[in-house]
C-alpha cells in the first residue's frame, strides 16, 4: 500500500464545482444540515465514482483519500454541507457523542487527557490505535497540527491472523468479552459499562470493535469490575505493537481539503501526539463523520450492545442515549 497511489483519489475542479453546487441547492431548498441524503444531494458526475469508492471501502481494501476538497476560504457552513453530503453517498450519518452531534469536531479542547473520563479526540495526546462505533469513519482535515498529529491505519484482519500464528493462546483471548467503558454515554435500558470481544467470528467474516481506551476507563472508573487479566493485557499489548509495527502500519499525512473515509470493522485508526498553532483559526482541526452504511455487512448479534438495531439500513452504531436531539454543529462544543 506505501508504493501504491490506488487508495488515493484526487477531486477535479469539476467535482468541486458539482459539490458546491448540490450544496447551494439544498441551502435554497432550505434542507438541514441533520437531513442530507443522497436524495437532497445529487452529484450526476461525481455520484458514480463516489458509490465505487464506498463500494471498495465495505467490501474491498477498507479505505479510501479523497484529496482536494474545497475548504480554503470557504464559509464553515458551506464546508459542513458539502462534506455531509458527500458523506450521504457512503452512509447514513449516526451521533458521534451524547448530544447528537452528527458532524463531529477532532479538536484539542483542552480537556485532561489523563481523565479517564475524558474521550481523547478532545486533547492533543496520542491517540492508540482503535475502532469507533460506526460501520464508516469519515475525517475531514481543515487544518493541520503545528507538528504532529499523523494519522496511521492497520488492517484489524491482517493483526489478527498474525496473532493466531505466533500466540494462538491470545487470539483465544481476545475472541473472548472485554468490559468497556460507556463514558457515561449510556442508551435507555443499559449500564454503565458492557462485554464484547474485541475480535468477533459471525456469518463468515471478522469484525474488530477495539476501543482499548474504554477498556481502560472501565478499569480506573470501576473499581469493582473483575481486573483485567494478565493475557487480557499482554493481548492487546500485542494488538498495539503490531499496529504501530512498519509490517502493518501505513501512515497519511493529512493536507487541508484530505478525507479519510474507513471501514471500521477491518482497519484501526491513530493519530500521534501534536503541537498545536498558538492561533486559534490555526488549531488542527478535523471533522468527523460516523457512518451506517446501507450495504455493510452482517454483524454479530453481540454488536446490538453497542450499536443499538444493527439491521442493515438503519441508523446503526453511534451513540444514542435519551433526550438526545440530533445537531450538526459548526464549531466543536
Amino acid at each position: 500500500m506505501r508504493a501504491s497511489d490506488a487508495w488515493l483519489h484526487n477531486l477535479t475542479d469539476g467535482d468541486c464545482r458539482e459539490l458546491e453546487a448540490a450544496a447551494a441547492a439544498s441551502a435554497q431548498r432550505g434542507i438541514p444540515l441533520t437531513q442530507l441524503d443522497k436524495d437532497a444531494f445529487p452529484l450526476p458526475s461525481l455520484g458514480p465514482a463516489l458509490t465505487a469508492l464506498q463500494d471498495d471501502v465495505i467490501n474491498g481494501r477498507g479505505f479510501v483519500l479523497l484529496r482536494g476538497f474545497p475548504v480554503a476560504g470557504v464559509a464553515r457552513e458551506q464546508v459542513a454541507r458539502m462534506y455531509l453530503g458527500l458523506g450521504a453517498w457512503f452512509g447514513l450519518p449516526v451521533p458521534q457523542n451524547a448530544q447528537g452531534h452528527l458532524l463531529g469536531h477532532v479538536k484539542d479542547l483542552g480537556n485532561d487527557p489523563v481523565d479517564p473520563a475524558v474521550r481523547v479526540y478532545t486533547t492533543r495526546r496520542r491517540h492508540l490505535f482503535h475502532t469507533d462505533s460506526c460501520d464508516i469513519v469519515g475525517l475531514l482535515c481543515l487544518h493541520p497540527a503545528k507538528q504532529g498529529g499523523a494519522s496511521a491505519i492497520a488492517s484489524s484482519t491482517a493483526i489478527y491472523n498474525e496473532i493466531v500464528r505466533r500466540r494462538p493462546d491470545l487470539a483465544k483471548v481476545l475472541c473472548e468479552p472485554f468490559i468497556i467503558d460507556r463514558k457515561g454515554e449510556i442508551p435507555a435500558g443499559k449500564g454503565p459499562t458492557y462485554a464484547m470481544p474485541i475480535f468477533n467470528h459471525y456469518a463468515g467474516q471478522l469484525s474488530a470493535l477495539y476501543p482499548r481506551d474504554f477498556i481502560d476507563a472501565a478499569q480506573a472508573r470501576f473499581p469493582d469490575l473483575p481486573r483485567l487479566t494478565p493475557a487480557q493485557i499482554e493481548a492487546m499489548d500485542l494488538i498495539d505493537a503490531l499496529a504501530a509495527s512498519d509490517q502493518f502500519r501505513l501512515d497519511m499525512d493529512f493536507q487541508p481539503g484530505d478525507i479519510q473515509f474507513l471501514h471500521n470493522h477491518q482497519i484501526l485508526h491513530a493519530r500521534t501526539a501534536y503541537e498545536d498553532y498558538p492561533e486559534p483559526e490555526r488549531k488542527r482541526h478535523l471533522l468527523r463523520l460516523w457512518l451506517a452504511a446501507p450495504n455493510g455487512r452482517d454483524l454479530p448479534p453481540i454488536f446490538a450492545e453497542r450499536y443499538g438495531d444493527i439491521t442493515l439500513g438503519t441508523r446503526r452504531g453511534g451513540i444514542k442515549v435519551p433526550g438526545q436531539t440530533l445537531c450538526a454543529p459548526l464549531e466543536a462544543e
